[in-house]
């Protein structure tokens, strides 16, 4: 048996036509959708980047317990857990800097090996001490990354190979001309693109008719609201069709990696998987990109596309509901594997050949921030209490800025405070807890059949009441630490 996981990061589900009309030519994706089955109730656990590869890794929620970080030692890693249960090869390719960055370590090191495509983003790569300057005028984050402008000093900006994405798929097809004969073998393919910055070659821009013209450079929207004087009708459309055309280009790509699965007729024991991370809002709720905000479906609700020999439902829709937890099993079920006693996901092949439930609930969110609790009907947002406990647990201090502030390190107690982790000593470290911006003053719940869009947040005590224990029993299911009930303001089963 062979197995692929594809991965476009900040993949929108609403923009692909395989959920509903869409504007946006992704052809491949199409095809892929008409050759699989595509998964209508799947969803993220742990946001944003890292935590959710942490969560495709292992199969167990991020949140929870830490935020943005390594690989544990306690932790039972999909590509590892192959390569010594059943003698599986596993290749990584992929162009997401943030596996070379603070806060991504050792995960590339899982497999038996790896390319890494430079360039991406914010990606520290070609030595230029004099730095290009930002183009006059330049709005959003783009004009404060040194890296992206010095990078961009060494691409063609017309050359689809010149970008990071392009070339990943390059590789993959490179490694299936010279694998499809061999057997058992998992490939992780894993571009950023669409990722901001909503690079491309112009070609792809034009196929949405973009009018901007670069009235100035913008294709890069900051964290936060749209800003009423700057980011008009005009511009806002500019950055969809920006992300439109990135998006387009890697459909262009993966359709070449699909030309070539057909080629070599791989598809008879091949299983391939197809997913992102997470979205990013592009004006929805007047918002730019994510992380601030409530964790809106535009967000949290994401595309799966399933491809497998056994399916016996090619072309058709699953309902139950699934999370991003789920792919480790998956991938362990595949390929015969015994999964490790501290998997929270569930294998989802069972739903290839029949329609049946899955998940009764899931989780999802931010640490620190809310908790988000899901049945694919109803969405629960549980706030927490301001200034609440809360504790980052690891055995590498580090995040996105690289180690923990000194102050943070010198409050930390060394113990076992997880009872996943193997009685491996580990750190407990005091961290922040907070609101979404504009958090409401009560827990907002959205009906997903009367508003699918969350427009409008449900103030009921009474379905409230009804949604809590639930919630409490999810938390309890997935082994959260005791202060999260506190924070939240919940009675926790071990201690109530």
């Amino acid at each position: 048996m062979r197995t692929v996981f594809v991965v476009l990061d900040s993949l929108n589900r609403h923009y692909l036509n395989c959920y509903g009309e869409s504007w946006i030519q992704t052809p491949n994706l199409d095809r892929l959708a008409q050759r699989g089955v595509v998964f209508d109730n799947h969803w993220s656990g742990s946001l944003p980047c890292m935590p959710a590869r942490r969560e495709m890794m292992t199969g167990r929620l991020n949140f929870l317990e830490t935020p943005w970080g390594p690989v544990e030692p306690w932790d039972d890693c999909l590509p590892v857990e192959l390569r010594q249960k059943r003698g599986i090869y596993s290749h990584m390719i992929t162009d997401h800097y943030h596996y070379f960055h603070g806060g991504g370590e050792c995960y590339h090191t899982l497999f038996d090996t790896w390319e890494f495509e430079r360039g991406q983003e914010g990606d520290v790569w070609h030595p230029l001490v004099d730095a290009p300057q930002a183009p006059a005028g330049t709005r959003g984050k783009g004009k404060l990354r040194r890296a992206y402008w010095v990078n961009r000093e060494f691409r063609d900006p017309e050359e689809d190979l010149d970008y990071p994405t392009p070339r990943c798929f390059a590789q993959a097809v490179d490694f299936l001309d010279r694998n499809h004969a061999a057997d058992d073998w998992h490939l992780h393919l894993e571009v950023f693109d669409p990722h901001e910055p909503f690079d491309c070659p112009s070609k792809y821009r034009e196929m949405y008719d973009d009018t901007w013209d670069d009235k100035y450079f913008y294709n890069w929207p900051e964290y936060g609201p749209l800003d009423p004087e700057l980011d008009d009708a005009e511009a806002v459309a500019h950055i969809r069709k920006s992300y439109a055309g990135t998006l387009t280009m890697a459909d262009v790509w993966l359709g070449k990696f699909l030309d070539k699965m057909d080629e070599h007729d791989m598809w008879q024991d091949t299983a391939l998987v197809l997913t992102t991370d997470h979205g990013h809002l592009l004006g929805e709720h007047g918002l730019w990109a994510k992380n601030y905000m409530q964790d809106y479906t535009e967000l949290a609700h994401i595309p799966l596309i399933v491809c497998a020999p056994e399916s016996e439902r090619v072309g058709g829709r699953v309902q139950a509901l699934t999370a991003t937890m789920d792919v480790m099993p998956t991938f362990m079920d595949w390929h015969g594997a015994e999964l490790p006693p501290h998997v929270q996901g569930k294998s989802i092949r069972h739903l290839l050949t029949q329609e049946e439930k899955h998940h009764e609930s899931v989780l999802f969110g931010y640490f620190g921030k809310d908790v988000n609790w899901t049945d694919g009907v109803h969405v629960y947002c549980r706030q927490p209490e301001q200034g609440a406990p809360l504790y980052h647990h690891t055995s590498m201090p580090r995040n996105y800025a690289g180690f923990l502030p000194r102050e943070r390190l010198a409050q930390a107690e060394a113990g076992v405070f997880l009872p996943t982790a193997y009685d491996i000593p580990h750190l407990r470290i005091p961290a922040r807890s907070s609101r979404h911006r504009d958090a409401t003053d009560f827990h907002p719940i959205h009906d997903l059949r009367t508003d699918p869009g969350q427009r409008h947040a449900i103030e009921d005590a009474a379905l409230e009441a009804k949604l809590e224990p639930k919630l409490t029993a999810a938390l309890a299911r997935h082994g959260a630490p005791k202060e999260q009930y506190t924070r939240l303001g919940l009675v926790s089963p071990a201690h109530g």
